[in-house]
């Protein structure tokens, strides 16, 4: 099992669960599709977490590093359903960096 895990902040007027929503469909749709094996969204309680670390932390599960490629693959080719579902969350971020484990 890979993780590729992503941490960022909402975009000022986005509402928590709206934006709740659509990673969710977003995320299911891509383990509907076999692209990756799973994912959780986790936010920040209380403030505690080190000062370089975002609100919202997302972890997206793959099966390996093929599984993940293939996500990257069928992402970045920027077409329907795909592409305006990754827009529905990608718009509504800010000040993400991602890393894979």
């Amino acid at each position: 099992m890979d993780l590729y895990h992503g941490w960022f902040d909402l975009r000022p007027g986005v509402s928590d669960v709206e934006f709740a929503d659509h990673l969710k469909r977003y995320m299911d749709h891509l383990c509907d599709e076999g692209l990756i094996a799973g994912w959780r969204l986790a936010r920040r309680k209380l403030g505690l977490a080190p000062p370089a670390l975002r609100e919202f932390h997302v972890t997206i599960e793959t099966d390996g590093a093929a599984q993940l490629d293939e996500a990257f693959k069928v992402v970045s080719a920027r077409s329907d359903p795909v592409e305006s579902l990754h827009y529905a969350v990608n718009s509504r971020v800010q000040n993400a960096f991602f890393c894979a484990l």
